[in-house]
Parts: C-alpha cells; structure tokens; sequence
C-alpha cells in the first residue's frame, strides 16, 4: 500500500542474503477498490490532525491493515463507511493522545489560516475564541462533516460518498454543527430568512 511496506534495511548490492523475495499478498478486490477510492481522504483527514505527512501515512498505513484485518465482518455489517471512519477517527485519535499533542489544526499555521476562512464560512464574525475546540466537541458526524467542508473543502457529494450518506443527510448534520458551534460559542441566531412568510 505504501513504501512503508518495502524493507529498506537490506542492501540492493547485498542481494538479501539469499533470502527469497515474498510476492506481496493478494488482496480482495473489493477491498483494493475501497482502498483506491478512499486513500486521498483518509490521508488528507490524518494530515489535518497529525500536521504531517509522513504520521499521516504511518497512521493510514495502520488504518488499512485494520480495516483489511475485519474486512469480511465489515462487509456483513452492512454500513461500511461508517465503521472504517470510526477506526480513522479511534487511530487519529489514539496516535495525538500518545503524542500527548492536540490536533494540528490548532497549532499548525497553515491550517490556523484555513480555520481563518472557515469563520467566514461558518458566517461566524465576531470574536471565536474557542472555536478550534468546539469543533473538536461535534458529536462524530457533524465533526467530519464540518472538517471535510470547511478544513479540506469537499463538495456535498464527496463527503456523501465517503460517509454512505445521502446529500441531504450530509448537509442535515453540516448545518446542525454549525447550529452546535454557535450556541457553544455563544453567537447570536442568524435571522431567519423564511419569517416573514412565516405564520406560527
């Protein structure tokens, strides 16, 4: 899956020692075309937390093998998407608890500036203190959905693939975030559009 599985150690000129060269195993298809179509998420969503790009592989790496591990189970229990996201989110998890580090996100500069946007976004104007860890407190679906829309700017579409949503769900749980975001940081309700129409 990546150049982490290749052993680096052995010499070219060496030749192994004679040991033989083992074929890599062979994977289900299905799981191979999971893979292929999920690994640029996966990757992009670890690197948020983790600010690097090499953890953010060794972390996938791990998530994959996991994944692949309980592959058939996963399959039997027909919501895929989400239990492969529930291990991404535990591995991300567990290697920033290890580390004993928060989410890049809230200390890494580049990441800071698109948070910086994501206020806008968010239409959240006045001073957030606060809004990096309130974001960390969505509920799991709202999180994700708030992350990949505002953090790596997927379309609807997208994130409806990756989580085994439909559309509508997705923006459902995007808008309840932001709802969740701004009674946590104390804003005021945006008007309503649909007022003035409205008879109650």
């Amino acid at each position: 899956m990546s150049n982490g599985d290749v052993d680096t150690g052995v010499s070219p000129q060496g030749g192994g020692h004679g040991q033989p060269v083992q074929e890599p195993p062979d994977l289900p298809l299905d799981f191979e075309g999971f893979y292929l179509g999920h690994q640029e998420f996966f990757h992009d969503f670890a690197e948020i937390h983790l600010g690097s790009r090499r953890v953010a592989e060794q972390v996938v790496h791990e998530v994959f093998l996991e994944i692949l591990g309980g592959w058939y189970g996963l399959l039997q229990q027909g919501d895929l998407e989400q239990q492969t996201l529930a291990v991404l989110h535990r591995c991300v998890s567990g290697r920033l608890q290890h580390d004993g580090r928060p989410p890049a996100f809230l200390i890494n500069a580049p990441i800071a500036h698109n948070l910086q946007a994501v206020r806008q976004q968010l239409e959240i104007t006045t001073s957030s203190n606060g809004l990096y860890e309130a974001i960390l407190e969505l509920p799991t679906r709202q999180f994700t959905v708030i992350a990949m829309r505002y953090l790596l700017g997927y379309k609807t579409k997208q994130i409806a693939r990756y989580m085994g949503l439909d559309s509508r769900t997705v923006d459902y749980h995007g808008r309840k975030g932001r709802e969740r975001l701004r009674v946590h940081l104390k804003l005021p309700a945006a008007p309503s559009k649909t007022k003035k129409g409205a008879t109650q």
